[in-house]
């Protein structure tokens, strides 16, 4: 293999910095680590070669004919290939005042396309401190698993009880880089892959996270970089980091926000945040940046203000840590989601504490169970942030996200009518959720395809009974016949018949009268393409009684489609508006087929 004439460089990128290859035509900084897969994630190798330009083709040994684009994404441990892109250079440019072209050639591409295939959804089980693993995240929305590896104990030579084949990677956000390699004329001048290389840009992680023109700077690096948590050059509280959602039940001080309701009873309230760096520089004014414990604290407040302070600490047993003879603590780069599960019935039964004594031992994590009141019946609200500890003396405690606040409804069923739970992918990637309370009605919705087939000649009648056996009198059950079905007797059908009954169970409920900027989230909902309502149902209680770790709530989530063709976000006139929401099974109602 041949070296490339002349050199080779990256130029647009979805992560850079003050690249001087820009020459000035773009904002030079993009720092953004988190991106959306749904925004163009374009990719460009520039070669030069001197008098080379745009308009002139590669015609001499050593010169570039085309660039192919590995495309990988990281699974925990290798980086795997999700495809490759081999392009052409790109269609020539011309200056509008002189008609000359540029110097050098150009391969760009952009991969999002590629990668929007790669993400999804990834749900926590109701009843669930956090998911399984952050790599292959819960219920995620990756392909059905062909389920037809079964095996015995371990050892065995069948392979293991667990399905440990086709697991779908977690749907909710992917760590990607790119690689680039090139294709030459040799001396022959024939086609040959280049021996020269190229470093790779910078990693970026894409989550599945859709930005409204309206509303997100786009444009800017910064669109993202609220979301996105990390460290610190300074031991400072990290106050305007967010969690992964964009309901309006948040604070960055303690100015207190809408508070999103949350019933007692309630198992499934999810907090979805992307963590990058956990470390903080010099966090226990020791010189010393390990961070020896990451936890959700929450807060509860009553009547009088302060009540409760523990932590739920669940995610933390998905992070990357870092393990020696003396201490763990948690690996500095996460560049990984998290979720935790904050709904009052968890909090009531999982809460902890903190031990700091603990703290800097092999023993990892550092956590005791609280053993206080958590959410009582003078409970108004709670509110949720992020806090990390240093690994060592005084394990100083800082805040790193945002506050999210949540009221207590005490508000009773209604009966024979149960409140309807919707949980959705939000547009952020994450999942959020709702309770609708008011006007429940379902019904269904019925179509028939219906036949004719021929009738029975009703003027032939079959007459014969049947022999009967000796010293019996008659008796109907001695007949001799095959079947209960006689010549022209047959009048049970015949005639138009229904081949198939197609139906569908349509639900409606409304909302709570709503302001404007909860109806503004929660209009998301109604844009989402995965909705699914939390029920009890007799296959859910059964999950929950075979496997309790899998399933710890007798409550599932079942997928809906939302059927509304419009909704109505504001009413000036009115004030407060209500949503009417309108939705149907995704699994279809079965019936028989004639």
């Amino acid at each position: 293999m041949a070296q490339i004439n002349g050199q080779v460089s990256w130029g647009i990128v979805p992560l850079n910095w003050g690249n001087q290859n820009l020459a000035g035509a773009f904002f030079n900084y993009r720092g953004n680590y988190l991106k959306s897969v749904h925004d163009k994630l374009r990719y460009q190798i520039q070669w030069h070669k001197g008098g080379l330009t745009e308009s002139v083709e590669a015609v001499d040994p050593g010169d570039i004919v085309s660039v192919t684009f590995d495309v990988e994404v990281y699974d925990g441990k290798d980086w795997n290939s999700i495809g490759k892109l081999s392009k052409l250079r790109d269609i020539s440019n011309k200056r509008r005042t002189t008609g000359t072209p540029p110097s050098g050639h150009r391969f760009t591409i952009d991969i999002s396309s590629l990668l929007s295939n790669e993400l999804s959804y990834s749900l926590c089980p109701i009843g669930k401190g956090t998911w399984q693993s952050n790599q292959f995240g819960g219920m995620n929305g990756g392909i059905t698993e062909q389920d037809n590896v079964l095996g015995g104990s371990t050892g065995s030579i069948w392979g293991y009880p667990i399905n440990y084949y086709n697991v779908s990677e977690n749907g909710t956000f992917r760590l990607i880089r790119v690689g680039a390699k090139f294709e030459i004329l040799d001396s022959n001048l024939e086609l040959d892959t280049a021996s020269t290389s190229i470093s790779y840009p910078p990693t970026i992680t894409v989550i599945n996270s859709v930005n409204q023109f309206e509303k997100d700077r786009t444009y800017y690096a910064t669109s993202l970089n609220g979301y996105l948590m990390q460290g610190s050059g300074t031991t400072t509280v990290q106050k305007s980091y967010r969690f992964l959602t964009r309901c309006n039940n948040y604070s960055t001080d303690t100015t207190i926000p809408y508070k999103k309701p949350i019933r007692t009873d309630d198992e499934g309230e999810f907090l979805q945040f992307y963590l990058r760096r956990a470390w903080v520089a010099d966090i226990s004014g020791t010189g010393n940046d390990k961070v020896g414990a990451m936890g959700l604290k929450v807060e509860t407040f009553d009547s009088g203000g302060a009540e409760n302070t523990f932590y739920l600490n669940d995610f933390e047993g998905n992070a990357d840590i870092i393990t020696s003879p003396t201490n763990n603590y948690l690996k500095e780069y996460q560049d990984s989601t998290f979720i935790q599960n904050v709904s009052a019935g968890y909090i009531t039964s999982r809460a902890n504490l903190k031990t700091p004594s603990n703290s800097g031992v092999v023993s990892f994590p550092y956590w005791t169970v609280y053993s206080g009141s958590t959410i009582g019946a003078d409970t108004l609200y709670y509110r949720v942030s992020v806090s990390r500890f240093g690994l060592v003396s005084p394990f100083t405690e800082l805040r790193l996200s945002e506050y999210r606040y949540y009221t207590i409804d005490r508000e009773d069923e209604k009966i024979p009518y149960g409140f309807v739970r919707f949980h959705w992918l939000n547009s952020m990637g994450g999942i959020d959720s709702y309770t609708a309370k008011r006007d429940v009605s379902e019904g269904l919705t019925i179509s028939r395809d219906v036949i004719e087939r021929s009738s029975a000649d009703r003027t032939w009648m079959q007459d014969d009974q049947g022999a009967l056996q000796t010293g019996q009198s008659f008796n109907i059950h001695n007949s001799q016949y095959n079947s209960d079905s006689m010549r022209g007797g047959n009048l049970y059908k015949g005639g138009r018949e229904v081949l198939g009954v197609q139906a569908e169970r349509n639900l409606s409920v409304y909302t709570e009268p709503l302001n404007y900027s909860v109806s503004k989230w929660l209009e998301e909902m109604m844009l989402s393409p995965n909705v699914w309502v939390e029920m009890d149902t007799d296959a859910t209680d059964r999950l929950n009684n075979v496997n309790p770790h899998l399933r710890p709530s007798t409550k599932g989530y079942i997928p809906v489609i939302i059927t509304n063709s419009d909704v109505e976000t504001v009413n000036q006139a009115e004030g407060l508006v209500k949503f009417n929401i309108e939705y149907i099974l995704a699994h279809k109602v079965i019936t028989q087929r004639n």
